[in-house]
């Protein structure tokens, strides 16, 4: 009926923890609690049940934790040689009672050898042989969560941080490097990412602000306190926090507020070759490697007066030494910064486009709207985590 993603244990003061049931991911990517009352076996790879589940969208209670996303990566100290490690793995087994409970820990002591890429050695544990550190679990070691996400993309990364309590998603975090956290609060609804931003120190999070794109940075900013904003805007990169400044000016479900100020542009005489050599910088996304824009000088947002577009297709079926001003498709009409969203999607969907120019009063070219930009703010915030059937 679904798969297994965590198990739901409570604590009690002299006996093993026991596990009152599973975490089920059902079709939709649902998550529901089965109760360990319907578990009549557990075998590899499947585990068996009977009677009637409760579809209802899982809630944890206050009493329980979560043993995959909370125990996993915590420390603790082993009373057998009074070392220490890190819980890797558990084991639960079911008692005489009929009771399911946490017998065995799977623990990784500190390494013992000075290569690079050595570990140290594993063993397993009686529960009752260990003591787990009793600092709040948002000071718990955060490595072996960020090791078993390493390989994720960003996307993916943001499904899975969902899933973790609030206390582990910001231990996770605050472990990430710059780069990797500003990719992941891109793809985070509203509330994580202020989740998140609130727990950064000033200089790191204007580090990570000037690492996300103009556009997703600004959306953040516009939930922070003035006072904050203003205070992170002062400590980034001054061309990224004039490119917010400029973004925040306008309303939030407009072509202004929605638009990215980076869009690639050209001159009418430049040739496809280097129209190409633009596509191809690694830092452009690949919505905006769909098309060049070409405008009047300057060739930087804001631009010169809006000539036109050349889409990337039409570059390929021309030589290398064609010029822009022979290929640019004037028909495309730019919209102004006011144009609300449903119009933007419209246009959009009607055209067949990836994305659309942005211009001022002047016809200057200002920014671009990009179709996963107005998708962002159509789709549900819990659109992660939502059934197919809403």
């Amino acid at each position: 009926m679904g798969k297994v993603v965590d198990v739901l244990m409570v604590y009690r003061k002299t006996l093993a923890p026991r596990a009152t049931g599973f975490l089920i991911e059902i079709s939709g990517r649902r998550k529901v609690f089965m109760p360990m009352a319907r578990v009549t076996a557990i075998a590899p790879g499947q585990v068996i049940t009977n009677g009637l589940i409760d579809l209802r969208r899982f809630s944890q209670r206050g009493q329980e934790i979560r043993a995959i996303a909370e125990i996993l990566g915590r420390k603790v100290s082993l009373i057998t040689d009074m070392t220490e490690g890190v819980i890797e793995d558990f084991a639960i087994e079911r008692n005489k009672r009929g009771d399911w409970i946490l017998t065995e820990l799977f623990v990784r002591k500190p390494k013992t050898s000075a290569l690079p890429f050595s570990k140290g050695p594993t063993e397993f544990v009686r529960w009752q042989d260990a003591t787990e550190k009793q600092e709040h679990p948002a000071d718990q070691d955060a490595r072996q969560l960020l090791s078993a996400v390493a390989d994720l993309r960003p996307a993916d990364l943001a499904t899975a941080v969902l899933d973790l309590p609030e206390d582990r998603m910001i231990a996770l975090a605050e472990e990430l490097d710059d780069e990797r956290l500003a990719d992941l609060l891109e793809e985070l609804p509203e509330e994580e990412q202020l989740e998140i931003i609130n727990e950064l120190e000033d200089e790191r999070a204007a580090e990570v602000l000037d690492l996300m794109g103009p556009d997703d940075a600004a959306d953040l900013m516009a939930n922070l306190p003035s006072d904050r904003t203003e205070a992170l805007l002062d400590l980034m990169d001054s061309e990224e926090a004039e490119d917010i400044r400029q973004l925040l000016k306008y309303e939030p479900y407009t072509a202004g507020g929605l638009m990215t100020p980076e869009p690639i542009i050209a001159a009418a005489d430049t040739t496809v070759a280097e129209a190409l050599a633009l596509i191809r910088r690694k830092e452009v996304e690949p919505v905006l490697a769909a098309q060049v824009f070409v405008t009047m000088p300057p060739y930087e947002t804001p631009a010169g007066r809006y000539l036109g577009v050349v889409y990337f297709q039409k570059l390929l079926r021309y030589p290398p030494g064609e010029r822009l001003g022979t290929l640019v498709d004037s028909e495309l009409q730019p919209i102004p910064t006011g144009t609300p969203i449903e119009q933007i999607h419209r246009d959009l969907a009607t055209y067949d486009l990836v994305s659309l120019p942005v211009v001022d009063d002047e016809n200057h070219l200002i920014g671009v709207v990009t179709v996963d930009d107005v998708l962002d703010h159509l789709l549900p915030d819990d659109w992660r985590t939502e059934d197919a059937d809403g």
